[in-house]
């Protein structure tokens, strides 16, 4: 149960402390920096580095919550804040694979091919998204420890 809980967490420390650095720290500072090509670039690395975590993230996670429900006897009798949370978490995951599976590759055919206008306008899709994902994550954290004190 502890090894479970362990990667649970290390799992959500990554992939939503990730998106807030990125989204919070990396973004602004790239914006008011670099021009677009090199900006776009350094995007492209940078989610082709974090990507991969947030896969594995999205692996863990699942499989250690399921883990950690059997106090409960399955997630069937789990209090509101899991199925909360739980729900969140699916909707981060279908976020993120909608960013990989369409803008990423979008953006990243784009710069191939050199059209800077275009690749800008799948990260500016990717903003969004991740903008999105960021605020469910903390929502979710929020859920996941403090749920269990508010919510019956």
């Amino acid at each position: 149960m502890g090894l479970s809980l362990a990667l649970h967490v290390l799992s959500i420390i990554i992939w939503v402390g990730g998106m807030f650095f990125a989204y919070m720290i990396l973004r602004p500072v790239a914006a008011s920096q670099l021009e677009p090509a090199v900006r776009l670039k350094l995007w492209r690395g940078t989610f082709g580095s974090f990507f991969p975590w947030v896969w594995v993230a999205i692996v863990l996670t699942p499989l250690t919550g399921i883990m950690l429900t059997s106090p409960y006897n399955g997630f069937g009798n789990s209090p509101v804040h899991i199925h909360i949370m739980t729900t969140l978490g699916i909707i981060m995951m279908l976020i993120f694979m909608h960013v990989y599976f369409a803008p990423f590759k979008k953006l990243k055919q784009h710069l191939d091919a050199g059209d800077i206008p275009a690749a800008a306008g799948k990260l500016n899709q990717i903003r969004i998204l991740v903008g999105i994902n960021t605020l469910l994550g903390g929502l979710t954290v929020i859920v996941a420890t403090a749920g269990k004190y508010y919510l019956l």
